[in-house]
C-alpha cells in the first residue's frame, strides 16, 4: 500500500510550489528508486519522445538518463495549478561525457491522485549548448540552497 506524499490535492498555488520544489529536490539528488516512489505505481509518462507506464520504467528511464547527464542541476517553477492539476516550468543544466554543458528547457503536466503520488506525466523538452561560462546552476550536487535564485530571478 503507497502511503501519502503531502501535500495532498487539491492544490492552492501555495501548496503546488511546494510539491513542486519537493520533485525538484528529488530530481537533483538523482536517485531514480527514490524519485520512483513519488509516482504511482501504474504512472504514465510521456518524456520528449518516449511513453512508458510504470515505476520499473520510471526507474530504468532515469538510470540511463543520469548515466548520461552528468553535473545536472534542476530547477522547477510552478506556472498554474487546478485542483489535482499543476503545470511546471523548468531548465536544468548537465553536461556530457564530451565535457559539452546544455541548457535543457522544458514544460510539465502533472496529475495526482488524491495520496498526492504523481499519476500522470506529460514533458516537452529542448536542450541547447551552451558554453561552460554560461552556466547559471553553480550549487554544489543535490538540492537547490533555500536562498539561490529560481528560474525568473535569474532572468530564465
Amino acid at each position: 500500500m503507497d502511503h501519502s506524499r503531502p501535500p495532498l490535492p487539491p492544490f492552492t498555488f501555495e501548496t503546488a510550489v511546494q510539491k513542486a520544489r519537493l520533485a525538484e529536490n528529488a530530481w537533483n539528488a538523482r536517485d531514480p528508486e527514490r524519485v520512483s516512489l513519488a509516482y504511482t505505481p501504474d504512472s504514465q509518462w510521456r518524456n520528449r519522445s518516449e511513453f512508458f507506464t510504470g515505476r520499473a520504467s520510471i526507474v530504468a528511464f532515469l538510470t540511463r538518463k543520469w548515466e548520461r547527464e552528468h553535473d545536472y542541476r534542476l530547477i522547477k517553477e510552478v506556472w498554474g495549478v487546478h485542483g489535482h492539476q499543476i503545470a511546471v516550468r523548468f531548465q536544468y543544466e548537465y553536461r556530457t561525457a564530451d565535457e559539452q554543458w546544455y541548457r535543457a528547457y522544458g514544460n510539465e503536466q502533472w496529475a495526482f491522485n488524491e495520496l498526492g503520488l504523481m499519476q500522470r506525466r506529460e514533458a516537452s523538452i529542448n536542450d541547447v549548448a551552451i558554453a561552460e561560462a554560461e552556466r547559471k546552476f553553480h550549487w554544489l550536487l543535490g538540492a537547490r540552497p533555500v536562498d539561490h535564485p529560481g528560474l525568473t530571478e535569474l532572468g530564465l
